[in-house]
């Protein structure tokens, strides 16, 4: 994977191409489909949690007098 190409990117062309491959005696590999889907999970949500605003607002209440 390059810098360039994003996660979806690689999941994606993964997932159009064969898991595995055999030439001149040289075997390779991919990480299953599943095991793509939950590492790109895992950096959302990683990036979710040190985004400024990580699904949480605090607000001070106040309520009038009357």
């Amino acid at each position: 994977m390059t810098k360039s190409e994003t996660i979806e990117e690689s999941i994606r062309k993964n997932a159009s191409g064969p898991k595995s491959a055999e030439v001149d005696g040289q075997r390779v590999e991919q990480h299953s489909l599943k095991d793509q889907i939950a590492a790109d999970e895992y950096l959302a949500s990683k990036k979710a949690v040190k985004s400024r605003n990580s699904g949480l607002k605090i607000t001070k209440l106040s309520h009038s007098g009357a």
